[in-house]
């Protein structure tokens, strides 16, 4: 890219994101124009969220996440587990939003209640990045799943609320090819850990997500999709999860943290 274009283009993110409003880390707030998707209520869930009916879907509305104390503060989290996914089948309960995005910033925190514990949170129902206590490789916690090492050293571990704060930007097409892959900028627990990182497919296959089973989840599609949270049958927790949608023109997802 032209540095004048990569100037141009971190320039407007930074606008839609100043340093004031751009908190990561856990338990930020919200910032100005974004909107919340999960509180620890009920009410929030079931409004906000459903199931992702893909081709292993078991399961049945109402959602079957539970909603639970939060182990560490005051307050309610939502659990993960599903019965429909014992046994780790993915892509059985797997809950997404009912609206779809394009570009966004997200932020969403999770803890993971036990050695082990396994899920995901995909960006446009497509692209995951891994939540997966104990794993440090590029299928490990953190990673965007096989696309990067996994920065285990910004994890808080078990037992503690992490955080992931996201600046994503959907991939372009023209005459309906894609001429720009996704890309990804991502603090863990407000450590900057991925810049511009590249996405290059949909991994694990139709069961995964959207476009997993198009031409091994490298044919990707041109459509908004939904935030989804994945189930595996283990015990992990979300709260204070808030989205804003964006527009990025220039392929450019750096963001500052807040100052």
């Amino acid at each position: 890219m032209h540095p004048k274009s990569l100037l141009l283009g971190f320039t407007l993110l930074a606008a839609s994101l100043s340093p004031s409003q751009a908190g990561v880390g856990v338990g930020a707030k919200p910032i100005e124009g974004a909107h919340m998707l999960l509180d620890g209520s009920r009410e929030m869930l079931d409004r906000e969220w459903t199931y992702w009916e893909g081709p292993r879907f078991a399961s049945a509305l109402p959602i079957k996440w539970k909603v639970v104390d939060d182990p560490v503060d005051e307050g309610s989290s939502i659990m993960s587990h599903d019965p429909a996914a014992a046994g780790g089948k993915y892509g059985s309960a797997d809950i997404v939003t009912k609206k779809t995005y394009r570009d966004f910033r997200l932020h969403i925190e999770f803890l993971v209640m036990n050695p082990g514990g396994n899920s995901g949170v995909y960006l446009q129902n497509r692209y995951e990045i891994q939540v997966l206590d104990g794993d440090k490789t590029k299928h490990g916690m953190g990673a965007v799943i096989n696309e990067t090492e996994s920065p285990y050293d910004a994890y808080n571990g078990a037992g503690k609320w992490n955080s992931y704060d996201i600046v994503f930007r959907a991939a372009r097409f023209a005459d309906g090819k894609m001429v720009q892959k996704p890309l990804v900028t991502m603090y863990f627990n407000g450590k900057k850990v991925h810049v511009n990182q590249l996405i290059n497919k949909v991994w694990g296959g139709p069961n995964s997500g959207i476009d997993g089973g198009n031409d091994d989840g490298r044919g990707i599609t041109d459509t908004p999709q939904g935030l989804k949270l994945q189930a595996e049958g283990h015990d992990v927790r979300f709260r204070n999860t808030w989205i804003k949608e964006l527009d990025l023109k220039e392929p450019e997802t750096d963001f500052p943290e807040a100052q």
